[in-house]
């Protein structure tokens, strides 16, 4: 069985915030010789649908040797990406980026329109290190989103609707399970694009977020579990710290596509 990380967080107060400097990079030579360029270590392009809320985003996550540019194109050969690093930031160089992008609602932004705008495909992602040495590696976007997870606190079903005044209240000790996520999205209004019918997925792993609602102390529960584990019981110690929570269930796909469900719960 895969390692199971936990972590519970306690934040009192902060903030964060970064700004990433997108310019128009310098010509980049056409060379069709591949020798010498350096793969990243990672280099994912995914999806994510808060199945709850209704709404679809594109997310990237490239780590490798300290960089100075980087782009990246669609299966078309399009630019979608175009980074250049500048100032004393471009002497030091960055590792590693994250995006994602925003996520307008379904009202805004039918699933249907949100995948043709991100065809599926083979995406390059391209780059130079410090001293000018090629990096380059590809990522294979796929419209296939797992199906929700449908969770229970202590076997009772739940309305998403957080302001629903029918929130399950529960007792503790308090236990989260989901049937395993076997299948695509089934719907294609609801996320699932255009593979219908539903295909058989295979999940790289769930993860689980408890966040206390109703104390000044902000207070997170994470689990990162592997595919075999749908089952979690909260630690006492984390949920006698408040009576209001906030959960979120997400199934996350082999090619990283992710599907995401959440609700609330009251601790008597």
């Amino acid at each position: 069985m895969d390692k199971i990380r936990c972590k519970i967080k306690l934040v009192v107060a902060g903030a964060c915030s970064a700004a990433l400097m997108g310019l128009s990079l310098p010509a980049w030579a056409d060379d069709d010789d591949d020798d010498g360029e350096i793969p990243y270590d990672e280099a994912e392009i995914f999806f994510e649908l808060n199945n709850t809320d209704g709404d679809l985003g594109i997310h990237a996550l490239i780590d490798g040797e300290e960089w100075n540019s980087l782009r990246i194109e669609d299966p078309y050969e399009r630019m979608m990406l175009n980074i250049r690093v500048i100032g004393r930031l471009r002497r030091q160089g960055l590792t590693e980026i994250f995006f994602e992008s925003a996520e307008p609602t379904f009202d805004e932004l039918p699933p249907a329109h949100f995948f043709h705008r991100f065809p599926e495909g083979e995406y390059e992602i391209e780059g130079r290190t410090l001293d000018w040495a090629e990096l380059e590696s590809t990522a294979e976007l796929t419209h296939v989103m797992p199906a929700p997870p449908a969770p229970l606190v202590n076997g009772l079903a739940f309305d998403q609707d957080c302001d629903d005044a029918d929130v399950v209240t529960v007792s503790a000790p308090i236990e989260i399970a989901w049937p395993a996520v076997t299948m695509s999205h089934p719907d294609s209004d609801g996320g699932g694009a255009s593979v219908q019918p539903p295909v058989p997925v295979e999940i790289n792993n769930y993860e689980l977020v408890v966040e206390i609602l109703d104390e000044e102390i902000e207070a997170k529960f994470v689990m990162q579990l592997p595919p075999d584990v749908t089952t979690v019981s909260l630690p006492q110690e984390f949920t006698n710290l408040g009576t209001e929570f906030k959960f979120e269930v997400l199934a996350r796909e082999k090619s990283f596509n992710q599907t995401a469900v959440e609700s609330c719960f009251i601790r008597e």
